[in-house]
């Protein structure tokens, strides 16, 4: 998991299945028997909820991180894009 956007309204995650955090970038046993989650995780602070990109959705996510490295964006732009997928956030934030 890798931390890409913190502000005050957002967070953004990259969680990718070829990192075990306690064994370095090695896949652990238990992994490799799971079906592996690569995507992008959001998260609406404003809202405490969160939506989950995989598939087609984290491919056109990706796309746009992509676009953001060639020209860097201001805070309120990246929050401008990351707004449009608040629609999708039903999933409520719980900390464990």
């Amino acid at each position: 998991m890798q931390m890409l956007f913190d502000s005050e309204s957002f967070v953004v995650l990259h969680l990718r299945p070829d990192t075990d955090p306690e064994a370095g970038t090695s896949p652990s046993p238990e992994s490799l028997r799971q079906l592996p989650r690569h995507g992008f995780e959001i998260v609406d602070k404003r809202s405490g909820k969160e939506v989950y990109l995989d598939g087609t959705w984290a491919e056109m996510f990706q796309k746009q991180i992509m676009a953001w490295q060639q020209v860097e964006p201001t805070e309120q732009e990246v929050e401008e894009i990351l707004d449009r997928y608040t629609g999708l956030a039903q999933q409520p934030v719980i900390v464990h």
